[in-house]
């Protein structure tokens, strides 16, 4: 199972807003581009509010009625979509899927703005036009007709369009002006600082008590961790799950330099 917890409002994360929120505003095509693991994925869902609204799109109760765990306000704030291309992924059922989800999301709009109407009503309406910004993540999965679907898709609904991937996909992209030519906002996403990754540390995981700086074993643990993350979120917190676990298997509490090379040493670490 995944590990999840909750989102710290870092720079990059703050950054990728303010750049998510001019895309949707302007409705231009934006590029967002970052090494695995940064947080570009979990900024993304978390704009766009999508780990709460993603299972109410394929119901038939609006998001944000009794019992939902996202409030309408949320949704009517974002208007957003989070879409993941299939590996094996053709222009036909791109568009069908982006289409799909967009419809819902305007339907459900359209019961909040106008709760007053008839379900059968809202069934009939071109909703789609109340989704303003589509994020499509691991853009690198797409060839070039996939992508000529999403800009026949932005150019027909007006909708912003963000696309998230790998560093190299600005170059990639700039071979096909059609779609380059539209890119107007370009954000690269960047591991945290040291500062940052002290903050985040001591915020998400308090049990740890790695916010205790008056103590030299926990500053001497915390650039132990710093070193061997080089800032990336998610190694980060795969780190910190085998810190947990030699804390546990030797009865300790307090996180030291040395604990930390002994979880290092039980961590496989990819190429960044």
């Amino acid at each position: 199972m995944a590990v999840t917890i909750p989102i710290v409002i870092t720079k990059e994360h703050r950054l990728f807003i303010e750049f998510a929120d001019a895309v949707r505003r302007d409705r231009y095509v934006g590029l967002c581009f970052g090494a695995p693991g940064v947080g570009k994925t979990e900024s993304a869902r978390h704009y766009s509010k999508w780990d709460q609204l993603a299972h109410h799109l394929d119901g038939t109760r609006p998001a944000g009625s009794g019992g939902s765990d996202i409030s309408a306000a949320h949704i009517l704030a974002a208007r957003a979509v989070m879409y993941t291309p299939k590996v094996h992924n053709t222009p036909h059922n791109l568009d069908k899927e982006i289409s799909y989800l967009c419809d819902r999301l305007g339907w459900n709009v359209e019961i909040m703005l106008n709760p007053g109407r008839g379900i059968d009503e809202h069934g009939m309406l071109n909703s789609s036009t109340h989704a303003e910004l589509l994020i499509v993540d691991e853009a690198d999965r797409l060839r070039v007709a996939a992508l000529e679907q999403l800009r026949d898709h932005h150019d027909r609904t007006g909708i912003g369009l963000i696309l998230i991937g790998m560093p190299g996909i600005e170059k990639r992209l700039a071979r096909y002006p059609q779609l380059y030519s539209r890119v107007g906002f370009v954000h690269h996403y960047k591991p945290m600082s040291a500062d940052e990754q002290a903050f985040v540390l001591a915020r998400s995981w308090p049990h740890l008590r790695l916010g205790d700086t008056d103590d030299y074993a926990t500053t001497e643990a915390i650039a132990a961790i710093a070193r061997i993350t080089s800032g990336n979120f998610r190694l980060t917190v795969r780190l910190i799950g085998q810190i947990e676990r030699v804390l546990r298997i030797n009865h300790m509490s307090i996180v030291t330099k040395e604990v930390v090379d002994a979880a290092r040493q039980n961590l496989v670490i990819g190429t960044m």
